[in-house]
């Protein structure tokens, strides 16, 4: 089984930044094409950010820009620095692999943004 833990969320202001981090522990060899996720209460899973094992990166609309994604194999840890944050940003942010399939979801971190 593999543990995904996120951290790094808080509550700042309009136009603050943070620097999410996700890692991956148990039965693991190494991270896959890896993302970052984020959910409000009511709404969809989205998709932020992705990276490839070869470090090509994919971004949202509402990443590109302003969020930066990256991999540390030999952590096994994700990262995703978050710039120029907006209220909309507001969510609870998890990582796993991009897909089809999908580790057990961690406890997501949460991340709230005032105006």
């Amino acid at each position: 089984q593999v543990q995904l833990v996120e951290s790094g969320g808080g509550l700042v202001q309009a136009g603050g930044t943070l620097r999410l981090s996700c890692a991956a522990s148990g039965n693991i060899r190494r991270l896959n094409e890896m993302a970052w996720y984020r959910q409000a209460p009511g709404r969809e899973r989205e998709l932020v950010a992705a990276i490839t094992t070869t470090r090509h990166k994919l971004y949202s609309e509402a990443g590109k820009g302003r969020f930066i994604i990256s991999r540390d194999d030999a952590r096994k840890t994700l990262y995703l620095p978050m710039n120029s944050l907006k209220p909309e940003d507001t969510d609870v942010y998890y990582c796993n692999n991009r897909g089809p399939y999908f580790y057990d979801w961690g406890q997501g971190t949460q991340v709230t943004v005032s105006s």
